[in-house]
């Protein structure tokens, strides 16, 4: 491997110069500039980035732990985060845990202050006292889509108002004249997507519409988890005439139940997700879903770490995105009379 003394020699000039150069700082003259890029393409020199970090006591990446890159969502907010990243001159690391919170204490300990400069947590099933911990390490830690933006944590985030979506996907369902709704929510009743149920829960409330508790199936947030959690609730009550769901995945895997049961989406039975994942626009029909705004998220999530690392923004912190907004696609229809 070619090494930065070797390029100098070639050059004529210094490692700090090459140094310079590389990194676009300090005062190079041009033909010395032209000189050092010259036999950095000859030789073909490429920075050792680890080398680099331990010299300069900072790292050229960021981190992105996420619970499954089996979710189609996480690769969609990765690639968003990727491209912030980029442009402002760093990698990101993509560390996936596979919901264990063993997988994610390790990366924390190997990753966060050596590879990587700041971490971006999404659902990494990690207690808050194992961020703090890695924040005390020297490597600021930002929340990514915080579901519960009053109610900070204590820890910077970057947060979404999902008890308005979950609003939002009631209030368009009862705007079609529906009553008799079925709920199927990706987690525990007090788990990640609890906002959203609450959410769609106080507008029926409001609407004087109260929601029963055995009309709703707390499952896995998985196609396969929403395909079962429709089946068992149209089986017990077939006079339901749409299903909120509280996430994208099982909100899919309730339109494949209808069918296999019979049934079609949206004419005897109305389906609504949460997210907008790829998956939503190319289901047949097409999911309606409440959009949030990942793209966004991203490069705010990028921009608050990067200014926790630059000390330019005090801690703790919480930035909130722009509302959830309806998209109103083929599952959704009035309801019939």
């Amino acid at each position: 491997m070619t090494t930065l003394s070797e390029v100098a020699r070639l050059a004529g000039v210094t490692s700090a110069t090459v140094s310079n150069v590389l990194r676009q700082r300090g005062k190079v003259g041009e033909p010395t500039r032209l000189r050092v890029l010259a036999a950095v393409e000859q030789l073909g020199y490429r920075p050792h980035l680890t080398a680099r970090a331990l010299a300069e006591g900072r790292a050229p990446t960021l981190a992105l732990m996420v619970s499954s890159i089996a979710n189609p969502f996480y690769p969609e907010f990765a690639l968003a985060a990727e491209r912030a990243a980029r442009a402002h001159g760093r990698f990101l690391i993509v560390c996936n845990t596979n919901d264990d919170p063993a997988t994610g204490r390790a990366y924390l300990d190997q990753i966060a202050g050596t590879l990587s400069d700041g971490v971006l947590i999404m659902n990494a099933n990690l207690s808050i006292e194992d961020l703090k911990k890695t924040e005390q390490r020297g490597a600021p830690v930002v929340l990514c889509m915080w579901e519960k933006p009053d109610a900070p944590p204590e820890l910077p985030c970057i947060a979404v108002d999902f008890h308005e979506a979950g609003a939002i996907a009631a209030r368009h369902l009862m705007a079609l004249g529906h009553r008799q709704i079925g709920a199927v929510v990706g987690s525990k009743k007090d788990g990640i997507h609890a906002p959203r149920y609450q959410g769609y829960l106080a507008a029926r409330t409001d609407a004087g519409q109260k929601h029963p508790h055995y009309c709703t199936r707390f499952v896995d947030d998985t196609v396969e988890a929403g395909y079962d959690g429709t089946m068992a609730l149209l089986k017990a009550y077939p006079q339901l005439t749409a299903i909120f769901a509280s996430n994208d995945l099982p909100a899919l895997g309730a339109m494949n139940a209808i069918a296999d049961l019979g049934l079609q989406v949206p004419q005897d039975v109305s389906v609504i997700g949460i997210t907008d994942i790829q998956w939503a626009r190319l289901s047949r029909p097409a999911l309606t879903t409440v959009a949030v705004p990942t793209a966004s998220a991203a490069e705010m999530s990028i921009e608050l770490l990067l200014s926790l690392i630059h000390r330019s923004s005090p801690t703790p912190t919480m930035r909130v995105t722009a509302n959830p907004q309806l998209v109103q696609r083929a599952s959704t229809a009035p309801v019939k009379t």
